[in-house]
């Protein structure tokens, strides 16, 4: 499939973002953690809904990979302000996601 590469880097950015914001909730101090839990379910859901488009091969799927790209990176700035091996791994997944939405779009 031609976007699997991307579809790849969606579904991984997906789990490591679901599993983020899961882990926030444990933590001592949540209040500190809104809007990283808020900013991984955002990204969780646009990279899932980015996904199933490009597996249904949707040929006009430019602008919400364009708005994957902006989300992922907005999610990994928001992680990588945290110490928490779970934001940094959420981080580096949505990192890695952004730069095959850009390979996708260039």
């Amino acid at each position: 499939m031609k976007n699997s590469r991307l579809i790849e880097a969606l579904n991984n950015c997906v789990t490591h973002c679901n599993h983020c914001a899961d882990a926030c909730l444990d933590t001592d101090d949540i209040k500190m953690m809104v809007d990283c839990i808020r900013t991984d379910r955002a990204c969780a859901e646009v990279c899932s809904a980015t996904a199933k488009l490009l597996a249904a091969n949707y040929a006009d799927a430019k602008g919400l990979v364009e708005y994957c790209k902006s989300i992922c990176e907005k999610c990994a700035d928001e992680c990588a302000k945290h110490d928490h091996q779970h934001c940094k791994d959420c981080a580096e997944a949505c990192r890695k996601c952004a730069e095959a939405c850009e390979s996708y779009l260039a």
